[in-house]
C-alpha cells in the first residue's frame, strides 16, 4: 500500500465509498448531509470505468494500488471480475488500516450488485460494532453472501442508485441519518463486564443450554447463545475468530448434519475451523445431529421423501439422519475438535442427542447415534478428553457434567472479550 493519505491524520472520519465515475451526484448529496451533522468524511472512489464526476479524497488509482494493480492496468485489461476483486481488496486494505489506527468512525456505501460486492467486502473486514451501512439495489433479496456473519446494515435503495429524485433523496437521507446516528450514539459502558462464552442452541437443546447458562452465569461468565441455523453458526464463528469470547460451548452441532445431508441450515464446511484460529477452551457435543433441516414438507428434496420426516413448524421440516450420515457427521465433529488450538473436550449424551431423540420420541434411533459416537471415538485426537454421559442431552445430568468439563478447561483461560 502507498504512503498514508494526508487526510488519514485527521480526527475520526466516516468513509463514504462508491463508484464516483457513475454515481458522483448521489454520493455528494449524502456527503453533504453527513457533514451537516458535523462529521468529518473521507470520500473514497472505487470506480474503474471513467474518471470521477466529483473530486474524491482517495482516488481510484490509490484504491487500485492498495489492491495490487493500477487503474490504467485495469482499464486496459477490461476484465470486470478482476477489476472488482482488485478494488474490493484495495478498499478493504484502506479502511482496515484506518480502523487499526483508530481513525474510522463508520463506513457507508451505495450501489448495485457490483458496488455492493466491493463495499461489503471491505465492511466484512472491519470489527464488530463499528457502524457499517450499505444502500443497495439488492437490499430486498438474498444478501447473505454480501453480509455473511457481520453486522452490516443493508438499506434497500428502492430505485437504482442512478441520480437524485424524490425517492432516492428520501432513501439517501435515511442512510445518512442511519450512519450518523450509529456513530453519534455512545456505546454502553463496559464496567463489570464478564468473560464471554459462546454457546450453540436449537429448539431441541434449549433445556440443556438454559441450565448450562444458569450455572455459567453464577460462576461469573456471560453466555452468548447462537441459534444453529447456518447464519447463527457463522456469526458465532466470526466472534470466536475475532477474539471476542473466552470459551466455546458448542453443544448443538446440527449444522454439520445439514452440511452432510444438504439441508438448509448448513454453516458451510468451514464450520469445522471454529476453534482453529484462537486458543479458546472448547467443549463440543453432537447435539441435534439426529436431524437435517428443510423448509416446508413440499420443499424436501425428492430423494428424501421416503425418509422419516417431522414437521417442526409450518415452515421447517426435520429429517431423521441415518447411521451412514451419522458416521460422517461424527468424523466431522472429531475433525472440528482436532483442529482446536486451546484445551478441548467432547461430551457424548449416550441416551439421545435431542429432545426428539429420546426413548419413545419420533427420532429415537440408538443405532444411528452409536454410528456417530463410534466415529468420534475412533477419529478424536488422543490428547482430547472424551466424556461419555449416560443421559439425554436435555437431562440435568448432562448439562451439569458438560458445564463442569468446560469450567475445568477454563481454569487459567480467562479472556478479555471484544474491544
Amino acid at each position: 500500500m502507498s504512503e498514508p493519505h494526508p487526510l488519514t491524520s485527521m480526527t475520526k472520519v466516516i468513509v463514504i465509498a462508491g463508484a464516483l465515475d457513475t454515481k458522483g451526484q448521489d454520493f455528494s448529496f449524502v456527503k453533504e448531509l453527513i457533514q451537516a451533522r458535523g462529521h468529518q468524511t473521507l470520500f473514497i472512489d472505487f470506480g474503474v470505468l471513467e474518471p470521477p464526476s466529483v473530486e474524491p479524497d482517495i482516488p481510484q488509482d490509490e484504491v487500485a494500488r492498495a489492491g495490487g494493480s493500477t487503474i490504467e492496468e485495469l482499464r486496459t485489461r477490461k476484465d470486470k471480475t478482476q477489476a472488482m476483486k482488485v478494488m474490493a481488496t484495495g478498499l478493504a486494505a484502506i479502511v482496515r488500516k484506518l480502523s487499526d489506527e483508530g481513525k474510522l468512525a463508520g463506513i457507508l456505501g451505495m450501489g448495485g450488485t457490483g458496488g455492493t460486492a466491493i463495499a461489503t467486502t471491505a465492511m466484512r473486514e472491519l470489527p464488530f460494532g463499528l457502524p457499517k451501512v450499505m444502500v443497495s439495489t439488492i437490499g430486498g433479496g438474498d444478501i447473505s453472501s454480501y453480509v455473511g456473519a457481520h453486522d452490516v446494515v443493508i438499506l434497500p435503495s428502492i430505485v437504482d442508485v442512478a441520480g437524485l429524485n424524490r425517492i432516492s433523496r428520501t432513501i439517501y437521507a435515511s442512510a445518512a441519518g442511519c450512519i450518523c446516528g450509529m456513530v453519534e450514539l455512545k456505546k454502553p459502558p463496559r464496567e463489570h463486564e464478564r468473560p464471554l462464552i459462546a454457546a450453540s442452541m436449537f429448539g431441541n437443546t434449549t433445556q440443556c443450554i438454559e441450565r448450562a447458562r444458569s450455572i455459567l452465569e453464577e460462576r461469573g461468565y456471560e453466555v452468548l447463545v447462537f441459534h444453529a441455523t447456518g447464519s447463527g453458526g457463522r456469526t458465532m464463528q466470526s466472534l470466536v475468530e475475532q477474539g471476542c469470547v473466552s470459551a466455546l460451548f458448542d453443544i448443538t452441532t446440527t449444522e454439520l448434519a445439514d452440511e452432510v445431508c444438504g439441508g438448509v441450515f448448513s454453516a458451510g464446511l468451514e464450520r469445522i475451523e471454529i476453534g482453529a484460529k484462537r486458543r479458546n477452551a472448547a467443549v463440543f457435543a453432537p447435539g441435534c445431529v439426529d436431524m437435517c433441516n428443510f423448509w416446508e414438507r413440499s420443499k424436501v428434496p425428492e430423494r428424501y421423501r421416503h425418509r422419516q420426516l417431522y414437521e417442526w413448524n409450518p415452515n421447517v421440516t426435520l429429517m431423521r439422519t441415518n447411521s451412514e450420515e451419522n458416521e460422517r457427521i461424527g468424523r466431522l465433529l472429531a475433525d472440528t475438535a482436532n483442529r482446536c488450538l486451546g484445551p478441548t473436550a467432547v461430551v457424548l449424551p449416550l441416551k439421545g442427542v435431542s429432545m426428539l431423540d429420546s426413548p419413545g420420541a419420533p427420532f429415537w434411533d440408538p443405532q444411528a447415534d452409536q454410528s456417530c459416537f463410534e466415529a468420534i471415538r475412533h477419529n478424536l485426537r488422543r490428547d482430547i478428553s472424551l466424556v461419555e454421559i449416560d443421559a439425554n442431552i436435555n437431562e440435568p445430568e448432562f448439562a451439569d457434567k458438560a458445564t463442569e468439563v468446560l469450567l475445568k478447561l477454563l481454569e487459567g483461560e480467562k479472556g478479555l472479550g471484544c474491544d
